[in-house]
């Protein structure tokens, strides 16, 4: 099967998928109905593994249109109609589905049922993929594993030595572009003094 059809027959089923409503794991149900989100073609090479889809991404069903997405394009370099170009990039959430809001109104966390489920099948057809952006603490320990560091701002501190590992696809951690983490980008300048920079390079060189 070539990789176009197979990424097609997983984007078919993923979409299908009703896991978190009708067989949740150690976790309530959904309480509203699935709307998996991802944009993905076999030629990306750039893919950007962020949390789960808010309410904004839930009632559009296109990732990151939110104030977070376009704090994300800057950093990117990128203007929407690179950013949405499915051949180019790849948006690849932890969780497919807005898992629904905590008491705080905040996000709650990316249901557990949707990686191990989806992320291997979602990966394993898209063969052009070099670099992941992996954004935020879920993303990072799943595509980092035992060298994420303790918290997010060591990983992402760390990001010069990650991004040079010898594994591929590569690998760049990044904080949420949440205004919820305005605070740490004040914090730490030194994110877009020498990250972003060299973030915006790599990002030109995949998508063209």
């Amino acid at each position: 099967m070539s990789a176009p059809d197979l990424l097609d027959r997983v984007l078919s089923d993923l979409r299908a998928c009703r896991i978190c409503r009708d067989a949740p794991l150690d976790l309530p149900p959904l309480p509203h109905e699935p709307r998996p989100v991802i944009q993905a073609s076999a030629t990306a090479r750039l893919c950007i593994a962020g949390q789960a889809p808010g309410t904004r991404v839930h009632a559009s069903g296109q990732p990151f249109t939110d104030p977070s997405g376009v704090r994300l394009r800057h950093w990117l370099g990128l203007d929407e109609s690179v950013f949405y170009d499915a051949s180019k990039v790849a948006i690849v959430p932890m969780g497919h589905c807005f898992p629904g809001l905590d008491a705080k109104g905040g996000d709650k966390p990316p249901r557990r049922e949707c990686a191990p489920i989806w992320r291997p099948r979602v990966f394993a057809a898209l063969p052009a993929v070099e670099l992941v952006l992996a954004i935020g603490r879920y993303a990072q320990a799943w595509h980092l594993g035992r060298d994420a560091g303790a918290n997010l701002s060591q990983t992402v501190a760390n990001w010069r030595a990650t991004l040079e590992r010898p594994d591929r696809p590569r690998i760049l951690p990044l904080p949420h572009p949440s205004w919820r983490n305005n605070s740490w980008l004040k914090r730490n300048p030194w994110f877009e003094d020498e990250l972003v920079p060299v973030l915006r390079q790599e990002v030109a060189r995949l998508v063209g």
